[in-house]
């Protein structure tokens, strides 16, 4: 019997219409890929139906030839009287028409390049035709380009058609599988699903509480609306069978992060760390500055988790520039005085080894052992230094993903935080947590996360926001400029690089590309050095060059050295020169939102004020010109991250297959964000105080056995 757990590469065993052994593997290889599954034999009927149409037409519209009208959408039941095909255009395209009746008229349909239609298209057969009618004035008839078409011996008798003379479903192209056939197949997979195989995964109280469509019924009537439905409706996706699979798929992913939570509360205690006035006092000694409020109360959020007895998992989420390392390094000096090791992972080497020398500097009077470890060869100095680690004459050690490599060892680790942490594979950051018992773990991101989009990929964490910034800091002023503008720019460019200050020059790419026509800043900076700043000290930064010139060329630009960097996006995060005043980002119509406001962070961090200068393509798309003109318009992270999601939606956003989210495959976090709300204050009422009842117990081992919150079960 099919059902909705039958496996999609075995779904030609059932008798489903259009599907064989060889098809039924490509499909679920792409809903495997869609999902972003690496397995195709976990795919299984569910998956392909929660397949959502894209959007809806009303083609239930059928009328008689007779009540035609120009430019009317309609469908029409008629018999083909005649049929043929015809080369034009020197015979290099093919035309397949048909003249039709209904007894009240005669039409004319047409297809190009269509010969296959001659199959099912003969005279005599009886045929449903939907599309934009128009009237032929030579050949005094209405006609029809490339109408959809159902001809009726297809189904059976008295069986409803699918394509046309109905609310009909479209859907995105699925692998290789366009729309029509996807209808044909969802259509044939529904009427052979017996209802009592298609067992509801909500609790009855749930679906009593919110008024919610049985799971049957809201599968069938997602695909195929009733005929007295609200298409606008159902393309908003308001529909009530949507809103109860959408509201679903929140459900499932708030219980797999409330069990998440809960199974770190009954985890075994991890370190308990105990502050007092000498550790206060070296803390006031390292400050350079005095910590703004915000600072202060997330300071002390993260104090009172790592005093407590369960293992602190917090997110500091903060703007660029508002301070989190500071933050982050007082909680590493209360581990320390513990007498633990701390550990920062950095997802690029140029941030981890800034964060290595402001480290260093800011804890220049205290005895703490600081170590820097990146990729490298093995050499003997290396061994030496994770001997030295292992043995624990190491304190602290900042690192990139070489950190969770083969033969690195901890001696006592009391604390992870993990910078950029959304760069990192969820795997990658359990490795790292793993190193130690229980420790307690920080994670931060300059990327400001929507309350949206932080209630599902961090919906595990407590989180501290750092709004504030440091007194003194000017906002960056932002504008976008045209080609004709260049030398312009490169005046203002000189003037401020007389004036003692430096400048970024970011490109998109390392080196020409053939697909496409973009500066590329290896030979944008020959060019530059040569013609347009000979007068100036120029150098290149790139992430395809090793480890130590990147680092030489860092060191020279922080001591002045350099006057002009021209740079990929390698530059993104953590680089911190505080005389750079200007940014320019060519081709910066190609960067994300997110992307431009961390690299426009770059500049700003000094008392000078700075500039963002967003070099752009006149003949730039829509999307495009509006990321530029949020841009301009704004400076605050918050609000420039909750118009990335709504304009590129949160896989795009954070990367869905390296954040650990599962890939939301029919809610949207901006649009669904009530429904989102709703199932996570349903989760927190059915679990609060409840964890070992047997309701909850069975709601967990439905989570615990799905493979798509594997990773969200992941530290």
């Amino acid at each position: 019997m099919l059902s909705l757990k039958t496996p999609l590469n075995q779904l030609h065993l059932h008798g489903v219409k259009g599907v064989g052994f060889s098809v039924a593997r490509k499909l679920a290889a792409a809903v495997a890929d869609e999902q972003a599954e690496a397995s195709i034999e976990r795919m299984t009927v569910e998956d392909l139906l929660y397949h959502l149409p894209a959007r809806y037409e009303d083609r239930s519209r059928m009328v008689r030839i007779r009540e035609l009208a120009e430019g009317m959408a309609a469908s029409i039941l008629a018999t083909v009287r005649v049929s043929g095909g015809y080369f034009v255009k020197r015979g290099r395209l093919r035309i397949f028409e048909i003249s039709a009746t209904d007894g009240t008229g005669q039409v004319r349909a047409y297809w190009w390049n269509q010969p296959w239609r001659e199959k099912t298209l003969k005279p005599g057969a009886e045929v449903i035709l939907y599309g934009l009618w128009k009237w032929n004035r030579g050949k005094r008839c209405f006609e029809v380009q490339g109408a959809e078409t159902e001809v009726i011996p297809e189904a059976e008798a008295g069986a409803e058609p699918i394509h046309t003379g109905r609310h009909v479903p479209v859907y995105h192209k699925l692998g290789v599988f366009r729309t029509r056939w996807l209808r044909s197949v969802m259509h044939h997979v529904l009427e052979s699903l017996p209802p009592i195989s298609v067992v509801e995964n909500l609790p009855p109280a749930t679906i009593r509480r919110h008024q919610l469509a049985p799971r049957g019924v809201a599968l069938r009537r997602a695909h195929f609306p009733a005929e007295d439905a609200d298409l606008d409706e159902y393309n908003a996706r308001r529909a009530p069978s949507q809103r109860r699979l959408i509201f679903e798929e929140f459900f499932w992913l708030q219980m797999a992060l409330a069990l998440r939570r809960q199974d770190r509360q009954a985890a075994p205690k991890g370190p308990r760390f105990e502050v007092d006035d000498r550790i206060r006092g070296i803390a006031r000694t390292i400050m350079p500055f005095t910590l703004t409020g915000d600072q202060r109360t997330a300071l002390r959020a993260i104090v009172s988790d790592m005093t407590s007895d369960h293992p602190m998992h917090r997110l500091l989420q903060g703007d660029v520039g508002s301070g989190k390392t500071i933050v982050a390094l007082l909680a590493a000096v209360v581990a320390i005085e513990n007498g633990y090791q701390a550990a920062l992972m950095a997802p690029t080497e140029i941030l981890a080894e800034q964060h290595a020398r402001n480290v260093i500097r800011l804890l220049q009077k205290t005895p703490y052992r600081v170590m820097s470890l990146v990729g490298g060869p093995r050499t003997r100095a290396r061994a030496q230094a994770l001997a030295a680690m292992a043995a624990g004459e190491i304190d602290l050690i900042i690192g990139t993903h070489a950190l969770i490599q083969e033969g690195v060892e901890f001696h006592k680790l009391g604390l992870v935080i993990i910078d950029e942490q959304h760069r990192f594979g969820v795997l990658q950051r359990a490795q790292l947590m793993q190193q130690g018992r229980y420790p307690d773990v920080l994670v931060m991101t300059a990327t400001p996360i929507p309350r949206s989009l932080a209630m599902t990929l961090y919906g595990d964490l407590d989180v501290s926001v750092i709004r504030e910034m440091p007194p003194g800091r000017i906002p960056v002023q932002t504008a976008v400029r045209f080609e004709e503008a260049r030398e312009k720019v490169y005046r203002f460019v000189r003037e401020e690089a007389r004036a003692g200050r430096q400048i970024y020059i970011v490109y998109p790419l390392v080196e020409d590309s053939e697909k496409l026509d973009l500066r590329n800043a290896t030979e944008a900076a020959e060019s530059l050095q040569r013609h347009t700043f000979p007068e100036f000290k120029l150098d290149l930064l790139h992430g395809r060059k090793k480890p130590a010139e990147k680092e030489a060329v860092m060191q020279r630009f922080l001591a002045g050295e350099i006057q002009i960097l021209v740079s990929t996006t390698v530059i993104e995060v953590g680089v911190d020169v505080s005389n750079a005043s200007v940014m320019i980002i060519e081709h910066a119509e190609r960067f994300g939102l997110a992307q431009l406001h961390q690299l426009r962070g770059r500049v700003g961090r000094g008392s000078a004020r700075a500039y963002c200068i967003l070099m752009s393509e006149r003949n730039r798309t829509e999307e495009a010109a509006a990321r530029l003109d949020i841009m301009v318009r704004s400076n605050d992270g918050f609000e420039i991250s909750e118009r990335d999601l709504e304009l590129r939606g949160p896989g795009e956003l954070l990367g869905t297959r390296q954040s650990g989210i599962p890939v939301l495959r029919l809610a949207h976090l901006v649009r669904d964000q009530d429904l989102l709300q709703l199932a996570r204050e349903e989760v927190e009422r059915i679990c609060h105080g409840r964890w070992k009842s047997p309701e909850v117990n069975r709601l967990a081992a439905m989570v615990r056995s799905h493979s798509r919150y594997g990773l969200a079960m992941v530290g």
